[in-house]
């Protein structure tokens, strides 16, 4: 059993153990870039069992779930030499809004399946709760269909949250292959107020059902923000998200200017020390919970988006960081590997639309369809010069609720239409398409990864 000793993590016979491995983003957590359907989870599976009826979208779901992540999966990450997989899981598979504090027990099915995978390659688990009851952030990962995170807002879903994570500490309490618990998954609660005393009390509970875990907490503000934290709790990790401007989708060169900023090494470098600032001052261990840039088919821009990922790894080695890359698996954006097959051939016209109108939040670069969206953020500068709404500001917001809910809604029909017509052998090499075996690598990310997990000295 892994715990917190000062500023490391390490093993009952006290070895040290940095973590470093990937995210298995799109999983029990499904996102929209990783998987290719618009919109949030939920209102993609409503449609797509409208079009398929409830047995046989339960079949292409589960068969999903087996085929995203096998023993295939668990050796390749073993062979790069990666230690730690951050798992990310929606409370949907542990737990119905309609019948609250009712734990589902087959939710742990897959949940063990993968872990045991990766024990037996000797890679630990962070167990990721991505998307809690009520949306704990603004956006589509918390599997958010609106821009309020209501989370923050009623009692009864922070309840459920509490009770969800007393069940699965429960579940878990002897595992050792388990690393720890990282309970909220980049919270954004807008005032600031409600989310320390939340903590304390999540703490609390969860120590309760299992005194020996590590716990990663994330800060506020999509782990920007560590302020909240009215103290150090014991045996914790202190998480912070360390994506580089450079390496979004609307990302300038690098080295040179994004959005009007200088990205450079020493840039990469001066943000990841203010982001990892509280954990240095409270000498707690740094891992960095998720980070990468995005590629975009063009060799030249991917070559510095390669070097960008080198550049923070080796930042991250020499201060001794932990880190987890987002993410493993996807349809082409940032995975490790990519899904092929029938999926592509199937859902790649679409996932071309989607890319065009900018539908996609990750993955945007926020200038897909300007020239009709252009008026409007004109109307609203000018209309509205001083709203500077939470989290990002007005551009961000403008953007979240025409493009990535309006737009991304109104393509549901056209992606769950998709499926019409097709028979259980069909679907169930739909879902095959994430098998190991069916995706393509990303060769140059794979190698660089490999060179950079051999060539690090710390444990």
């Amino acid at each position: 059993m892994l715990h917190v000793s000062g500023a490391r993590l390490r093993t009952a016979d006290d070895r040290p153990v940095r973590l470093r491995g990937v995210g298995l983003g799109g999983w029990m957590n499904m996102e929209n870039f990783i998987t290719g359907y618009p919109a949030n989870e939920a209102s993609m599976r409503a449609a797509v069992r409208q079009v398929l009826g409830e047995e046989r979208a339960a079949l292409f779901f589960e068969r999903l779930l087996t085929s995203f992540f096998t023993e295939r999966d668990a050796a390749l990450l073993a062979g790069l030499g990666m230690n730690c997989v951050r798992i990310p899981i929606s409370y949907r598979h542990f737990e119905a809004d309609d019948r609250p504090f009712e734990i589902i027990e087959y939710g742990f099915h897959h949940l063990d399946r993968v872990i045991g995978l990766l024990g037996a390659h000797g890679i630990y688990s962070v167990i990721d709760l991505h998307a809690l009851p009520g949306s704990q952030n603004q956006h589509w990962h918390s599997d958010n269909p609106t821009h309020v995170a209501a989370f923050w807002q009623h009692r009864h879903f922070q309840d459920r949250t509490v009770h969800l994570w007393e069940a699965i500490a429960d579940h878990y309490r002897d595992n050792p292959w388990v690393a720890g618990y990282n309970p909220v998954n980049e919270p954004g609660d807008p005032t600031g107020k409600v989310i320390g005393p939340f903590y304390d009390r999540l703490v609390k509970a969860v120590r309760a059902a299992d005194p020996r875990h590590v716990l990663f907490l994330d800060g506020n503000t999509y782990s920007t923000d560590f302020s909240i934290f009215r103290e150090v709790y014991e045996n914790t990790v202190f998480v912070c998200h360390d994506y580089a401007l450079a390496g979004f989708a609307h990302g300038g060169g690098y080295p040179g200017y994004t959005q009007g900023r200088w990205c450079d090494k020493d840039e990469l470098e001066r943000t990841f020390e203010q982001r990892s600032r509280f954990q240095r001052e409270t000498g707690t261990p740094l891992w960095v919970g998720e980070f990468g840039p995005v590629y975009t088919g063009d060799p030249e821009r991917d070559g510095e988006r390669y070097q960008i990922l080198r550049d923070q790894l080796e930042i991250y080695d020499r201060h001794e960081a932990g880190w987890s890359l987002w993410t493993y698996k996807d349809v082409g954006l940032q995975g490790l590997v990519c899904a092929g097959g029938p999926y592509l051939e199937r859902f790649g016209p679409f996932i071309d639309k989607k890319r065009r109108l900018g539908a996609d939040r990750w993955g945007s670069t926020m200038e897909e369809g300007a020239e009709a969206l252009a008026p409007l953020h004109a109307l609203v500068e000018t209309e509205f010069p001083a709203w500077d709404p939470y989290p990002w500001g007005a551009r961000y917001q403008t953007d979240d609720l025409v493009r990535h809910i309006l737009i991304a809604q109104a393509l549901l029909p056209e992606y769950a239409e998709l499926f019409r017509g097709l028979d259980d052998t069909e679907l169930i090499a739909l879902a095959d398409s994430f098998a190991l075996e069916n995706c393509r690598r990303r060769e140059p990310l794979l190698d660089l990864l490999g060179a950079a997990l051999d060539g690090a000295a710390s444990p």
